[in-house]
């Protein structure tokens, strides 16, 4: 599905590779709905992407709010009218703690962002989207579903959700107009510690060099060409890609070499 004329909402459009996608997809002529749940960073993506000539509302939402998911789709339309796509882009991190250490109440939340909410989003769009003449759901996953990262296993655990949940969706709209792809990014320098409420994480110059990080602007640009040419699924970085393929062939080696690599964030 090409995007100019096309609505398309974008979640976790407020910073990161959310705002990327906003902007990568107004340049290409399409009209975004953006949502976020911090209307100062929303409203900044609006500005930027405005100077770019692009047309886009702003809607604050928190997608684990699933009171206001339900009514989300009218106030788009009503903004901007039929909606023609939905990219599930919001997500957060949980700390980067043993399982044993991590409480009850931030598993729940991880949960809820990031696979309650994109449930919802879809659940709430999908009769519009299917009425269209054609539309695109496009639903961001992680490296973390398929190789598990110390410290994060609730995260990697939602994410692989919304990887099975994708593909189920994509096998139940094969004859439909709806398009489905799913994405695995990588490490991409984005701040989604900050967002996930983790602003006093650091991570020495030391540890950070060991991580090569793809630009949110390059992500964006892959994702927006998947939707466009209806790919099912890619890998967004080298380190997405590769351990892809070795998670295939020895699952046990990839989770390995992760482990050697990020238990420094462990402590």
């Amino acid at each position: 599905m090409k995007v100019n004329g096309k609505v398309i909402v974008v979640t976790g459009a407020g910073s990161g590779m959310g705002r990327e996608l906003t902007l990568e997809l107004v340049r290409r002529g399409a009209i975004v709905a953006a949502v976020d749940f911090r209307a100062d960073t929303l409203e900044e993506t609006v500005n930027l992407a405005e100077k770019l000539g692009g047309k886009v509302s702003a809607h604050t939402l928190d997608v684990s709010d699933l009171a206001k998911v339900a009514a989300l789709p009218a106030a788009v339309e009503k903004a901007a009218g039929p909606i023609d796509g939905l990219i599930n882009n919001a997500g957060i991190i949980q700390p980067f703690v043993h399982v044993d250490d991590l409480d009850w109440r931030s598993i729940e939340h991880v949960m809820a962002v990031n696979f309650f909410g994109p449930v919802a989003l879809v659940k709430a769009f999908l009769p519009g989207l299917k009425k269209r003449p054609e539309a695109h759901i496009l639903n961001v996953s992680s490296m973390g579903a398929y190789a598990p990262v110390p410290g994060q296993t609730v995260y990697g655990a939602s994410k692989a959700a919304i990887k099975l949940f994708t593909e189920g969706l994509r096998s139940e709209l094969l004859e439909t107009n709806v398009g489905v792809t799913i994405v695995f990014p990588g490490s991409i320098a984005t701040n989604i510690a900050a967002n996930s409420g983790m602003a006093n994480m650091t991570v020495d110059s030391e540890q950070a060099a060991k991580f090569k990080t793809t630009p949110a602007p390059v992500a964006a640009k892959a994702m927006v060409d998947a939707m466009e040419s209806n790919n099912p699924r890619i890998t967004i970085g080298s380190d997405a890609t590769m351990m892809d393929r070795l998670s295939r062939l020895n699952p046990v080696m990839a989770a390995n070499i992760i482990y050697k690599q990020m238990k420094s964030l462990l402590g």
